[in-house]
């Protein structure tokens, strides 16, 4: 069949919004830490109701694009309003219950297991992923490559071939669900720290403080404002 008669999708008039607003960042010339107009100004600018400016400044939350502070405004968090389709919001919400529920069950035991089994250079492979996390994130960044350095490093710790495996085959996964969490507002300093506490029991050769500290610090990766988002129609 012709992709030219593949079904129409509605444009929401707050995807409308979003659109504007990208469009108002870059010709504003607006950067991290820049205010937004009020959501009472934008909708009467852009002639819509303030409910469609609401939901529009949502999933650019959502995206962490955009910081709104409690009777103080919305603020930028990036130079840019790159705003990911809302169709791709959606569908990743749909996955994202599925993939964190699979990483506590995997990651949790792989951390028990290199508790046990790590030699001395697996674990000082650990400790160079947290180091280059903490460099990441001390020069501004969200710490994604040292986060992927550390729990690679904890796996190959855990010399566990069939759970390896398995961690490959959502590996796709686990890098959305690393981005998603690692964009929250002070998700990296808090992941770092509880990245800390799974190495010092791996070190301490302790499995169940071990298990204990990486089942906390994926529930913590859990809490996304992704999953507390309703698409609106």
């Amino acid at each position: 069949m012709s992709e030219a008669l593949r079904p129409m999708v509605k444009s929401r008039l707050y995807e409308q919004v979003l659109d504007r607003l990208r469009e108002y960042v870059a010709e504003a010339d607006l950067h991290a830490g820049d205010r937004l107009p009020a959501e009472r100004d934008l909708a009467t600018r852009l002639g819509v109701s303030r409910a469609s400016v609401k939901q529009a400044i949502v999933v650019l939350e959502v995206q962490g694009l955009v910081e709104a502070r409690h009777g103080g405004g919305t603020y930028l968090v990036r130079d840019t309003l790159d705003v990911e389709p809302v169709e791709q919001l959606v569908e990743r919400r749909k996955r994202l219950p599925d993939v964190l529920e699979a990483r506590e069950a995997l990651e949790t035991k792989l951390a028990e297991l290199a508790a046990e089994r790590r030699t001395d250079a697996e674990l000082e492979d650990i400790r160079q992923a947290l180091g280059f996390m903490s460099d990441e994130i001390a020069g501004g960044g969200f710490g994604v490559e040292g986060d992927r350095r550390f729990h690679a490093a904890v796996t190959a710790a855990a010399h566990s071939s069939l759970l390896a495996d398995f961690m490959k085959t959502i590996a796709g996964q686990i890098t959305e669900s690393r981005n998603e969490s690692l964009r929250q507002p002070g998700r990296p300093s808090r992941s770092l720290a509880q990245h800390t506490a799974i190495y010092d029991a791996i070190a301490a050769g302790e499995p169940k403080k071990a298990a204990a500290a990486m089942r906390k610090h994926v529930r913590t990766v859990a809490k996304v404002r992704l999953l507390d988002w309703v698409p609106e129609d």
